[in-house]
């Protein structure tokens, strides 16, 4: 198994506060528990690595709705691997990573307002705008050496302000100073400018797919 994708699994299902996951003999089953996101099957090797027969035999055994798989491969690689009852995200995601350091915790702009805590081992960060709405808003969860960032979010009125580098900045002065050295995240191709601006680098490309057979063969 990829350790990056390993650290990213162990960080992801404590960001979502999803089951533990459960190891397969070719990744990782993990259970979430949501109408459209039940369980998800992460294929645990990376690029050429990724074996066409495994992924063929992985999604063939999946027969309920809202099951997602994630293989770190090129999607117009691996949609050609799957059924017409799976729905596959166009767009590419990307496994990343960086070094993490103690730069310091940056601080919100005049009239934001920057707001941490932290929870079930997760720390949020959470930027308010001059009028009190929602600017940009983030989280990481640290599990030992390494640590996931997730749901990175900036509100459209708010983008092209460094928010979203504020936000990451943060979080990743937390994790530093709980012990972490690896920052992990899957980002989508949005979010990858603001990250590689940070110093964050691609390491693997990422296939989301969704089981979605049509309503009449459903139970």
């Amino acid at each position: 198994m990829d350790e990056t994708v390993q650290a990213w699994v162990n960080g992801w299902v404590v960001s979502r506060g999803a089951a533990p996951p459960v190891p397969e003999p070719w990744g990782w089953t993990i259970d979430v528990g949501m109408p459209e996101h039940v369980t998800r099957h992460v294929l645990g090797a990376t690029g050429d690595g990724l074996d066409e027969t495994i992924v063929r035999k992985v999604a063939g055994a999946v027969t309920g709705h809202g099951v997602w798989l994630k293989a770190f491969r090129d999607p117009s690689v691996v949609s050609g691997w799957l059924g017409d009852d799976w729905w596959i995200d166009p767009e590419p995601g990307y496994l990343m990573t960086v070094p993490l350091t103690a730069d310091g915790a940056p601080a919100a702009p005049e009239g934001y307002r920057l707001r941490t805590w932290s929870r079930g081992g997760v720390t949020r960060v959470m930027v308010a705008a001059p009028d009190g709405s929602l600017a940009a808003r983030g989280q990481i969860a640290p599990t030992g050496e390494t640590a996931v960032v997730d749901q990175i979010e900036t509100t459209p009125g708010h983008r092209r302000k460094g928010m979203g580098s504020l936000v990451m900045r943060t979080l990743q002065d937390v994790a530093v100073r709980q012990g972490a050295r690896t920052g992990v995240l899957a980002g989508t191709p949005a979010g990858r400018g603001l990250y590689e601006a940070l110093g964050w680098t691609v390491v693997a490309m990422l296939t989301s797919a969704k089981y979605e057979p049509p309503a009449a063969t459903r139970t």
